[in-house]
């Protein structure tokens, strides 16, 4: 029984808890919730882009790809003499989405956050 805690990563005693943490810190950098929202929308962009799309200098998006790529969020691939970088799976957009949908109910102030309206339009329902 207690060997069956172990494979799930989800028990409080997991193994992957202090690595979940260094996750998140890596995360907790609004330029690096950018740059995962902006692969989001594009399958790979090389840094100048990047850095337009997130308001950023170059320089600075290269440093924060690079810590991401050292964690493994971000792959590369090169192209002549650009480096294009992609997410490495869904997996860091899944906890950024998570992020951002929490940050909505912060601010929701007793209202349905955004990404709680319906597609036929109905908005501004108070949260019971």
């Amino acid at each position: 029984m207690n060997a069956d805690k172990k494979i799930c990563g989800l028990d409080p005693s997991s193994e992957y808890v202090e690595l979940a943490s260094e996750v998140l810190g890596i995360l907790s950098d609004p330029t690096r919730i950018r740059i995962v929202l902006a692969l989001r929308q594009v399958d790979e962009l090389p840094v100048g882009a990047l850095a337009e799309i997130v308001g950023k200098k170059p320089s600075g998006v290269s440093q924060h790809l690079a810590r991401m790529r050292m964690a493994r969020m971000v792959t590369t691939r090169q192209v002549g003499t650009s480096v294009l970088y992609r997410l490495t799976d869904e997996h860091v957009l899944s906890v950024v989405a998570e992020a951002i949908k929490q940050a909505e109910h912060a601010v929701a102030n007793g209202h349905l956050p955004p990404h709680h309206h319906s597609a036929n339009g109905d908005s501004g329902q108070t949260v019971e």
